[in-house]
């Protein structure tokens, strides 16, 4: 029986990791497509640096208009089955985030009284709309609904492409056009899954009797507004020291290089919606520890696979990828992706308090990484400028990510496989090619050799359940080839 459970649990994870990554690779490819068009028709860096600025200040915002409900939303969802208590929480979530946006909109007009902020009315605009469409979201993905919550994601980023190429390539309005993209495809994305689910109609109601499931979510959403903050103000912290010290044009170099590195924080993303609901469910399973820690193992070899092959295939055509005033960015790549992987570790270790509902336990991990961020970035950017931002964001995640290794063992221990640091040491070899070697088919040549090398040093059972599920996929598919003939 355990057998049987741990295969069926392992199928299930394996099966909502696709549903992810069908959603979040499929959007992310479209932005990653975006960023040859920005760069292009953004002649400025320092321009795309403001609106770079403008969207972290959004994203650090959009915890406290929504105050965390979309996480309050999607994990109360989960745990109930029953039509009604479905209908309060969505009721107290809707009626929430909708006056909250009209107080956002009464301070922006106070605000432009007396300060002249650039693109106010659409920075405005954005935080609105990221806020809708991230609680439509996670609404979705609590009522069990994957396929919706991922062609969310989709149609936005289908809708950021084509009104780019309306209002960016077409109408050429700069960062104007990227703006109006962003907060034109988010509404669209917004208004068909509505159309599709009808949470609004079904489960909202103005005088739904809410109060005792108030009390509940805000008693979990609330402690993670400071914990979001501090984890979204290493970004902004770094944006503005940038700008601070070295100016915008500085901050647009750096925003498109972490551009072109996140397609590595796009699987840390996947795994951490995959592993998110998967955990909660199997938190109480008796082999919790062991199942755990057999999944962080795994994981840190496929980072390792996916930080080598792609960022030396970024390097062999980053020439024809970027626009001549960006390449500068390239040099930046291979420790940014370096500070994804270590930020993806981290993030694993966050789950376990949403498991136990102890969002509150987060807090000082999140204040010591803000702090680390600040003070770091204050030594280091004036001197070594963007190299001084990715050692500060390596350095903090490195530090936060021991204090919850030990902080997490109240919940489970982690058993870490000695064999995992063979693929943490190609990781940090692989500097040495990337730096100073020039011949791209010697870095093709050195993807296979480290590729291989990972693979090699995988566990026996690991590869077993790939080749496998390799095999039954083969069989399935000659079956089905012989069933048409």
């Amino acid at each position: 029986m355990a057998g049987v459970k741990q295969q069926s649990r392992g199928k299930k994870f394996v099966k909502d990791f696709g549903i992810y990554a069908i959603g979040n690779l499929g959007s992310k490819l479209i932005t990653f497509l975006m960023i040859p068009l920005y760069t292009f028709f953004v002649e400025k860096p320092s321009d795309y640096g403001y609106f770079d600025l403008c969207l972290e200040f959004c994203l650090l915002l959009v915890p406290i208009v929504t105050l965390q409900l979309r996480d309050g939303a999607f994990r109360f969802l989960l745990d109930t089955q029953d039509t009604t208590h479905r209908t309060r929480i969505v009721s107290f979530v809707y009626r929430s985030i909708l006056y909250n946006a009209l107080i956002t909109i009464a301070i922006a007009l106070i605000l432009s009284l007396f300060y002249s902020i650039r693109y106010l009315e659409y920075v405005v605009a954005l935080l609105i709309t990221i806020s809708f469409y991230e609680v439509l979201a996670q609404v979705t993905r609590g009522l069990g609904n994957n396929k919706a919550f991922i062609s969310v994601g989709l149609i936005a980023s289908f809708g950021i492409g084509l009104f780019s190429l309306i209002f960016v390539a077409g109408f050429n309005m700069g960062i104007k056009g990227i703006f109006i993209a962003n907060i034109l495809a988010r509404l669209v994305s917004i208004a068909i899954v509505e159309t599709w689910m009808k949470t609004f109609s079904r489960f909202f109601r103005l005088k739904a009797n809410f109060k005792a499931v108030s009390r509940e979510i805000l008693k979990y959403s609330l402690p993670l507004i400071p914990v979001t903050l501090c984890g979204l103000l290493p970004p902004l912290s770094d944006r503005l020291f940038l700008k601070h010290f070295w100016g915008l044009e500085e901050a647009g170099i750096y925003a498109i290089a972490v551009r072109l590195a996140s397609i590595i924080n796009i699987l840390s993303v996947i795994f951490y919606q995959t592993w998110q609901e998967n955990s909660i469910q199997q938190y109480n399973s008796p082999d919790r520890d062991s199942f755990f820690s057999k999944i962080f193992n795994m994981y840190i070899y496929v980072l390792a696979i996916v930080l080598i092959g792609y960022i030396f295939i970024l390097k062999t055509c980053f020439t024809w990828l970027v626009a001549p005033n960006y390449q500068e960015s390239m040099i930046y790549l291979y420790p940014i992706g370096l500070s994804w992987i270590i930020i993806a570790i981290c993030n694993y270790f966050y789950l376990p308090y949403q498991c136990a509902k102890d969002t509150k336990s987060v807090i000082p991990s999140v204040f010591i990484l803000a702090t680390i961020n600040i003070v770091f970035n204050y030594m280091l950017v004036p001197m070594w400028g963007i190299f001084g931002v990715i050692a500060t964001s390596i350095i903090g995640y490195m530090i936060v990510t021991i204090y919850l290794w030990l902080d997490t063992r109240k919940y489970f221990t982690l058993h870490f496989s000695p064999r995992t640091l063979i693929p943490l040491a190609v990781i940090a070899f692989s500097t040495i090619p990337f730096y100073y070697n020039p011949n791209h088919f010697a870095d093709i040549l050195y993807i296979i050799v480290a590729i291989a090398l990972i693979v090699i040093a995988m566990p026996k059972d690991f590869k077993n359940d790939i080749t496998k599920k390799i095999k039954k996929r083969l069989e399935k598919s000659e079956q089905k080839k012989a069933t048409q003939n």
